[in-house]
């Protein structure tokens, strides 16, 4: 009986990590207007994304969390080759944040405190599962978070991480196991 109950779940864990791999999500369409733009730092494309939202006019104001304390607002600007003034009236730098969780609680606090009620969240294609779990969770209904993935070509490894953790983090949310 052991053996059968361990097959179907290693049987659906295997089944949940090929659909987690060939159905990563699509980028939202360019046509789409939230309140603000999301980005935690990380993989390459991400700011680069943000950025082009805002400069489209499709969101008002971006966060980047996860960012580095040294970096300062005039170092963003000549990295991402953006006027300073764009930086300065719709870039703000969230220091706080080490890791996707922390994206999340540092996100939502700059949420309620700017009175947003929709999101563009932009991560990577691979990541965007995890990362739309945490901000939703950490928002608890109140905003409505919008993927916005960046397509990536994660390595085997990434994406075996990446869905371990996503299934990790679920389960922890599912009982409500505050940690």
């Amino acid at each position: 009986m052991i053996w059968r109950l361990l097959s179907v779940a290693v049987i659906g864990w295997v089944l949940g990590f090929a659909l987690f791999t060939v159905a990563l999500p699509r980028p939202a369409s360019d046509t789409l207007v939230t309140d603000a733009v999301v980005v935690p730092t990380g993989a390459p494309g991400r700011i680069d994304r943000g950025l082009a939202v805002v400069r489209a006019g499709k969101a008002k104001r971006m966060l980047v969390t996860g960012v580095d304390p040294d970096v300062r607002p005039g170092e963003f600007a000549v990295a991402y080759k953006v006027p300073t003034q764009t930086v300065t009236c719709c870039v703000d730098l969230g220091r706080e944040a080490v890791d996707t969780r922390s994206n999340a609680d540092e996100t939502a606090d700059w949420v309620r405190t700017h009175r947003y009620r929709t999101v563009r969240l932009v991560t990577s294609d691979w990541h965007m599962a995890r990362a739309a779990l945490e901000l939703r969770y950490a928002v608890d209904g109140t905003v409505e978070v919008i993927p916005d993935p960046v397509p990536g070509t994660p390595r085997f490894g990434i994406l075996f991480d990446e869905y371990n953790k996503y299934l990790v983090r679920r389960v922890v949310l599912l009982l409500g196991v505050r940690l």
